[in-house]
């Protein structure tokens, strides 16, 4: 794609943005799933880690994301950048999910308005580390130069 910038030089920063959050998602995977050990998989009660509403279902999906992020980040090249890309969708397609069946008994990951706020901001923050964490060749880095200039 023309529009996604190829070989950015703040690449490096939206790498470690995406790490950072590919942390953020073990760390608050892992805390779930220490609290919540012993209790029902999908259970809808009041259970808050780290101010939001989670059970284990929710907990064990949220560690496992982001130790995929996270090797994706170690990895680097251009499988972060792809990775970050479809979380990010993941993440937002979810988080619009949660806030249609906030209310209701549809709520299986036993999400609060937090929890849905916080899903749809890590979806844009992969979002952007996915398209501004592109590398490729010098060539296409002209290529989208010159199609820069053009506009």
């Amino acid at each position: 794609m023309a529009h996604n910038p190829v070989n950015h030089p703040a690449r490096p920063i939206y790498r470690t943005i995406g790490g950072l959050t590919g942390l953020y998602l073990l760390a608050f995977g892992v805390l779930g799933i220490i609290s919540l050990s012993g209790s029902d998989f999908f259970a809808q009660d009041d259970t808050m880690v780290l101010g939001q509403g989670t059970n284990l279902g929710y907990s064990v999906i949220s560690a496992i994301l982001g130790a995929i992020v996270l090797v994706a980040t170690v990895i680097g090249r251009n499988v972060d950048a792809t990775v970050n890309k479809l979380f990010g969708y993941g993440f937002m397609a979810l988080g619009l999910a949660a806030l249609a069946t906030l209310r209701t008994d549809a709520n299986y990951l036993n999400f609060s308005i937090t929890t849905t706020i916080v899903v749809m901001i890590i979806g844009l923050v992969l979002l952007m580390a996915g398209m501004y964490g592109r590398v490729g060749s010098e060539d296409e880095a002209k290529a989208f130069h010159d199609a820069r200039l053009v506009l």
